[in-house]
C-alpha cells in the first residue's frame, strides 16, 4: 500500500506471512438525500468464518454524500477497535474516500480532513487495514442499512411500520465520533444571541437558507449571506 500525501506515517499493513482467518471484512456506505441533505450511513461487519459479528447504522442529519460515507468507515473502525480486533479488510464504493484512505488523492475539504484525521488514528491502532473500492451492487447491505437510516430520520415508513417523522438533528462543524448505531437526533442547541457577529455555513434549497451546525437563529435576527 503506498504512503499518504501529507507527511505522516503509511496506513499499517499486514505482512504476507499472516494468516488471512485472522481478518474481518466490513461494508460501509453513506448516503445523502439532496447532497447536503438527509444523510445516514451503514456497515456490516463479517467474520472470517462469514458471520455477521455486526450491523450498524445511523441517521446523522443534514450532510453530504461523502461526509456520510466517512462516517459508515468510522463506524466500522470505531467497532473493530472497541471489541478488540486486530486486523480489518474494508469495502466502500465511494472511490473518494478510498483514495485519500490510501494516500492517493489530498483531503482538501476541511470537514472531510477531520474525519479523515480520526480514521487514520483509529488505523494507526490495528495490526492489518486494507480498504478497497467495489461498485455499489456489491455492497448491497451496506447500502440497504445507510437508506433504511435516512427514513428512520426522514419519517419514512418501513414495512409494517408507521411512519414516525424525527426531527433533523444539526451536526456540528466539526464531525464527532459515530456511535455505533442507533438513530436518535441529538439534542437541541440553545439559539445563538442576536448580534453575536457569528459566521455560519449553510446552503440554499428551494429559495430558502438551510444552516449547518448546531445554531438556530431566532425570528427578526437579520443575516448577511455571502455566496462561496
Amino acid at each position: 500500500m503506498s504512503g499518504n500525501l501529507f507527511g505522516n506515517d503509511p496506513v499499517p499493513s499486514e505482512p504476507a506471512a499472516a494468516s488471512d482467518s485472522e481478518w474481518l471484512t466490513a461494508h460501509c456506505d453513506g448516503g445523502s438525500r439532496g447532497n447536503p441533505g438527509p444523510a445516514g450511513f451503514g456497515a456490516v461487519v463479517v467474520s472470517p468464518k462469514g458471520e455477521n459479528l455486526a450491523e450498524l447504522s445511523e441517521f446523522l442529519g443534514i450532510f453530504t454524500n461523502n461526509v456520510a460515507e466517512y462516517r459508515g468507515l468510522l463506524s466500522v473502525l470505531e467497532w473493530v477497535v472497541k471489541n478488540g480486533y486486530k486486523r480489518v479488510r474494508v469495502v466502500s464504493d465511494s472511490l473518494l474516500m478510498v483514495n485519500q484512505i490510501n494516500g492517493k488523492y489530498k483531503v482538501n475539504s476541511p470537514d472531510l480532513r477531520e474525519l479523515w484525521m480520526q480514521a487514520r488514528g483509529m488505523i494507526k491502532q490495528l495490526d492489518g487495514f486494507e480498504i478497497t473500492h467495489a461498485l455499489r451492487h456489491k455492497n448491497k447491505d451496506a447500502d440497504r442499512l445507510a437508506n433504511e437510516a435516512m427514513d428512520r430520520g426522514t419519517g419514512k415508513p418501513a414495512a409494517g411500520r408507521p411512519a414516525a417523522a424525527i426531527p433533523y438533528p444539526k451536526a456540528p462543524g466539526a464531525p464527532q465520533p459515530p456511535s455505533a448505531g442507533g438513530s436518535a437526533p441529538r439534542p437541541a442547541a440553545a439559539p445563538v444571541a442576536s448580534g453575536s457577529g457569528k459566521m455560519f455555513r449553510g446552503f440554499v434549497r428551494d429559495g430558502q437558507v438551510h444552516l449547518l451546525g448546531d445554531a438556530r437563529l431566532p425570528d427578526g435576527v437579520f443575516v448577511k449571506v455571502v455566496v462561496e
